[in-house]
């Protein structure tokens, strides 16, 4: 068995981040060479890794045309990629949402705006009937380009929204109370089984978990329905997947997803004792059969 695997990071973080480096730590002592990997570097043989797997490609969206044909590239080659690139390809823009609504997943209604569209923020809000709303692009991570808007506040936004609607297609949502009020969960499968999960709130003042805008994530158990709800957001998507982490708010009981991250997702392996192992043994089986594991 080929013992070299690949961490996939990006120019500005180019070692593997110190959350992964505990899975890495699991692999070495079980004999396997682990290495950061720059997506952009052109000089990496790709398909001479018994397993490359997305970690923190945490620029992609920076350059969506570029990461889109390394993605492709990469299974024309037949790179052990992880997660698969056409399950990333289809998760990459944020609208894949309105596939699992249409499927009967309780989501988080969105209104897309499409790049260079002329729209009135005010009027999409009062058809929406939505006195709060954030947007963002369709195509971002760890907030980029994410704010809050409102009735009270639209006209003067206005200025900004068209600008951006200039570079980017958007996305309209309505603001999500739990967030501030109970937070939201972020519930990690590896291999389709479920693994640990967090919940996450935002600073005092602000709407946005991301722990780098001074969100916290803390350990959590979510009730089993809620998990078997993010199960099912799994069984939906393209696989196979080697992790994934439903996001999502408990709203009356049940789950309503906020976004299925299976690019390049924070998985807070630190939070939950045993994690580390669990996403190694899942590693090592894309390896031993790539066909066979990740169901």
């Amino acid at each position: 068995m080929d013992q070299r695997i690949a961490f996939v990071t990006c120019e500005s973080l180019p070692a593997i981040h110190a959350d992964d480096r505990l899975v890495v730590d699991v692999l070495q002592r079980r004999g396997f060479q682990v290495i950061a990997a720059v997506w952009t570097d052109p000089r990496i043989d790709w398909p001479r890794f018994a397993s490359v797997v997305i970690r923190s490609a945490w620029d992609y969206h920076l350059d969506e045309t570029r990461y889109a044909a390394w993605l492709r590239r990469c299974e024309m080659d037949h790179v052990n990629l992880w997660n698969p690139a056409a399950a990333v390809l289809a998760n990459i823009n944020k609208r894949y949402l309105a596939d699992f609504a249409h499927a009967g997943i309780a989501t988080v209604p969105i209104q897309h705006v499409e790049r260079g569209e002329r729209q009135s923020l005010r009027t999409l809000l009062e058809r929406r009937n939505w006195t709060r709303a954030v947007v963002k692009p369709a195509v971002s991570a760890s907030a980029y380009g994410t704010w809050c808007t409102s009735l009270a506040t639209a006209a003067a936004d206005q200025a900004q929204f068209d600008e951006e609607v200039t570079q980017r297609a958007l996305l309209v949502q309505p603001f999500v109370d739990e967030i501030v009020t109970s937070g939201e969960w972020s519930i990690a499968f590896f291999d389709g089984e479920y693994s640990h999960a967090v919940l996450k709130k935002p600073a005092a003042g602000d709407f946005r978990v991301q722990e780098e805008l001074g969100g916290v994530g803390e350990p959590g158990h979510p009730p089993p329905a809620i998990v078997e709800q993010a199960r099912r957001v799994l069984s939906l998507a393209a696989g196979p997947l080697l992790y994934a982490r439903v996001d999502g708010i408990e709203r009356d009981s049940a789950f309503v997803l906020m976004e299925l991250e299976i690019n390049e997702p924070f998985l807070y392996i630190a939070s939950s004792s045993g994690a580390a192992e669990r996403f190694a043994d899942a590693i090592v089986r894309t390896i031993r059969d790539p066909q066979a594991s990740c169901r």
